[in-house]
């Protein structure tokens, strides 16, 4: 490195930062163990993300003996007792309240608890925005739909909650810059979640930092049974289709279809990003550990995703067909990822939406009120 060769990265350590949670370069070879289970360590500490363990070349031809300091690191955080039962007061007390849980809450396993205190409670259900888990089943009487993309739909759609509740979501994530207020005049909100940074980026509200599945298994004993209150009105699905199917078929038509065929256990990977709203719409969620989408926008990671969940699965000794629902921009990204299915011989059918077009920058084109933006692939 001393040379300044080609391509040559003198600040490994320093490149991917702040992009992983650590980022780190053994400088003696006995230290690579160890540095691997500080990286894993804190990998899986929440909020769980990447790290960065950077291993010279020649580390490897050096002889070790046997590393014995394996340990363990709890990844799971109580929340704030006193805190929580002011959280649950003031829940009871809310005449109109909305609940929207994001992707923490499936990863942590509280899928049943998040159905069980929407129902207690007879609140609404939102999706958070732009998720890269669902942890609520979209299927469900109470589920209101997503919330959006943007602050003044947000803001659109939380019209008339006196209290948002908002378990294992940043509050809130936005794509477009559509300026609006976060909340409609007189609305509070409360915020459960298991990330400090989430917590203090927060614009509103009071935050609270621990477990989502933990938080919501104590809400349950301590929220009032919301009885009084008038359940929310079902979400409208006019799911109306044409007689004759178009050519090309519509993504309200494709996903449709995909509703007829699926099987229940069927899971989704998604990066037809400008198509989701119709996916709720049309082929909703039903069951935990069953949606992945992006979780930082990226783009062309979810035909490989595809590819790992389905690897995952196969370790772990589950049997469930993946659906790779791919824009056919984000395709050409990784479009190698399908030979990699193949050799694998991986239950994945990938579905691609053709439209031949960077469709989402041609929505964001509506949204800013500048419209004519070229959105046609070459």
């Amino acid at each position: 490195m001393i040379g300044e060769p080609y391509l040559g990265n003198p600040e490994s350590t320093t490149l991917l930062k702040p992009r992983v949670k650590w980022s780190y370069e053994p400088a003696r070879a006995q230290d690579v163990p160890e540095a691997f289970m500080r990286a894993y360590s804190i990998a899986l500490q929440p909020p769980a993300g990447p790290v960065h363990l950077s291993i010279p070349m020649d580390d490897w031809k050096e002889p070790l003996s046997a590393f014995t300091r394996v340990r363990t690191v709890s990844d799971r955080v109580a929340p704030d007792a006193e805190r929580l039962r002011g959280f649950a007061d003031r829940i009871s007390a809310s005449r109109r309240p909305a609940l929207v849980f994001g992707p923490e809450v499936d990863r942590a396993g509280g899928w049943d608890e998040a159905v069980a205190l929407a129902e207690k409670l007879r609140a609404a259900v939102y999706g958070a925005p732009l998720p890269d888990r669902a942890s609520f089943p979209e299927d469900h009487p109470l589920f209101r739909g997503p919330l959006g993309m943007s602050a003044r739909t947000i803001g659109d759609r939380l019209t008339g909650h006196d209290l948002v509740v908002v378990i294992g979501a940043e509050v809130f994530r936005y794509y477009p810059y559509v300026p609006s207020d976060y909340l409609p005049a007189g609305t509070e909100l409360l915020q459960i979640t298991v990330s400090p940074d989430v917590a203090a980026a927060a614009r509103v509200g009071d935050s609270l930092i621990g477990d989502p599945k933990a938080a919501i298994e104590l809400l349950l004993d301590m929220v009032a049974q919301g009885s009084a209150r008038t359940a929310p009105e079902p979400m409208a699905r006019p799911r109306e289709l044409p007689q004759v199917p178009n050519s090309p078929l519509t993504p309200p038509e494709v996903y449709a279809t995909l509703s007829r065929v699926r099987p229940p256990d069927a899971v989704i990977a998604n990066e037809s990003t400008s198509t989701m709203a119709q996916q709720v719409e049309w082929l909703p969620t039903v069951r935990t550990g069953s949606f992945f989408a992006t979780a930082s926008g990226g783009i062309g990671w979810g035909t490989p995703a595809a590819v790992g969940v389905a690897l995952g699965d196969r370790d772990r000794g589950v049997e469930r067909p993946v659906v790779g629902l791919i824009g056919d921009g984000s395709f050409q990204y990784s479009v190698q990822a399908i030979w990699t299915a193949a050799q694998h011989n991986l239950p994945i059918i990938y579905v691609v939406m053709r439209n031949q077009e960077y469709s989402m920058l041609k929505s964001f084109a509506v949204l800013e009120e500048t419209p004519g933006v070229p959105c046609q692939w070459p």
